[in-house]
């Protein structure tokens, strides 16, 4: 049963009449008598992050799409109830569709204490499904931080902070639950799809001979979107699908039969492979793996994670719906189907799972544009605008496991590090080049748009 002390029932039971009495702040008024968010260590958002990346690894039917949904609406969440401690800052309000509750004018609020308590409140909605064990994280968290808030702040200000987290936090996720596509989606990944009823021809998507079948989240093109315009949710077209050796498809495919021969290759494919539930966070996530690599290693700021956040939950969101859409729209057959059909009726892909010794997987949904690639390329945008375009760093989000290939890895930019993840498919025989090519793009234009918010007065 979950933790609850008697300041925390008392806070819970004040927050409806906590939030009906607040009133709006212009984005030129600043909270003078609060310490602004940059003076803050981020290292409560950084914990915070690092369980999500622990649940996302083992929470059934959130890889990849309904990760990347929670992802924005907690970075919204955040950057909200935060955003009056960023005096350079301003609202994006305009993208949320309910009222967000705003601070009292000229008192003061403890902003980790906010930022605890929005985390706390969404995990558990977020995640109802989870093992017991890691509720408990969540619950272990909000109290450390809370008691540690405790020891260096007045109780009024701990209570009001932690009032305010809760209260956006809740509008949020009410504004959350209106989105009937990603609503619940995570209890059925296939929605009644039916493969068979869109195959008219070689060239589109089938299931594969392993993995799953129907097609993972069809219809999360629909799901709402925070930055992108509807018409950003289709990317370009892809090549001609034809049997024919002298087409382009046909090159692009037997480099691929070619490539994962060579087992140096294969290893960055699966250094970024990120695809198996409990053995790994999922593809989109490890992008916030990246980033708390960076926060820890800049020692970022609150503010300066309250932003970065914001924007890589809202890039990955809206990637993932467009990307989605534009999977299912084109609906491209996967290499294995195209290699089998010309080349080698019994060819696998290098793709493995250690944890059950199955091979040959290939993902089960329509290969253009790579979700790997998208989600990268956007990524990689956003963080890069935050941290610099030349950022180098060493990947270690893999580092000391055994059952697969997680040597460390050095990059001279964040872009690098995307354009590895995006050719790593071609490594493990799951993607054609094209759709890996346009996935860089296409994220990266997605990311460019995030930027382009109005984050600053």
């Amino acid at each position: 049963m979950r933790f609850i002390s008697k300041i925390t029932f008392l806070l819970l039971a004040g927050v409806l009449t906590f939030t009906s009495c607040k009133k709006d702040i212009p984005d030129t008024e600043e909270i003078q008598s609060s310490t602004p968010a940059k003076e803050y260590s981020s290292k409560v958002l950084q914990d915070w992050n690092e369980l999500y990346i622990e649940i996302d690894r083992y929470a059934p039917g959130y890889r990849p799409c309904p990760t990347t949904a929670a992802q924005g609406y907690l970075g919204i969440a955040t950057y909200e109830a935060i955003v009056s401690g960023m005096p350079e800052y301003r609202s994006i309000r305009n993208l949320v569709g309910v009222d967000i509750p705003q601070v009292f004018r000229g008192v003061e609020y403890h902003w980790p204490t906010v930022a605890n308590a929005v985390h706390a409140h969404l995990m558990v909605r977020f995640f109802p499904h989870i093992g017991s064990n890691l509720i408990d994280k969540i619950n272990v968290t909000e109290k450390r931080y809370d008691d540690e808030a405790l020891e260096s702040v007045d109780t009024e200000v701990f209570e009001r902070s932690k009032l305010h987290g809760q209260a956006v936090a809740a509008a949020v996720w009410n504004w959350a639950r209106t989105d009937v596509v990603s609503t619940d989606a995570y209890l059925d990944i296939f929605q009644g799809y039916n493969w068979a009823t869109r195959y008219t021809k070689p060239g589109d998507w089938r299931p594969t001979s392993s993995g799953l079948q129907n097609g993972m989240f069809p219809y999360w093109g629909q799901a709402r979107t925070f930055a992108i315009s509807e018409d950003m949710k289709l990317c370009r077209p892809p090549l001609p699908l034809t049997d024919d050796p002298d087409s382009e498809i046909y090159v692009q495919a037997l480099e691929v039969v070619e490539t994962i021969k060579n087992q140096n290759l294969v290893n960055i494919g699966v250094f970024w492979s990120d695809d198996l539930l409990g053995l790994t966070f999922s593809p989109p996530i490890r992008w916030l793996a990246v980033a708390n690599q960076v926060y820890a290693r800049e020692n970022a700021s609150l503010e300066k994670v309250v932003v970065s956040n914001a924007k890589l939950g809202i890039s990955l969101n809206d990637m993932a719906v467009a990307c989605w859409n534009s999977k299912y729209h084109y609906n491209i057959e996967r290499p294995e189907t195209y290699i089998r059909r010309n080349f080698d009726a019994d060819w696998k892909t290098a793709l493995n799972n250690p944890q059950t010794g199955e091979t040959g997987i290939t993902p089960a949904f329509p290969a253009y544009p790579s979700g790997h690639s998208t989600f990268g390329g956007g990524a990689a945008e956003v963080l890069a605008s935050e941290f610099g375009y030349a950022y180098a760093m060493t990947d270690r989000c893999h580092e000391n496991r055994t059952e697969f290939y997680g040597t460390p890895k050095a990059f001279s930019s964040l872009y690098d590090m995307a354009l590895e993840n995006a050719i790593s498919r071609i490594y493990l025989g799951v993607h054609f080049r094209m759709d890996c090519d346009e996935g860089l793009r296409y994220g990266t234009e997605i990311g460019r748009r995030v930027n382009r918010l109005r984050w600053k007065k």
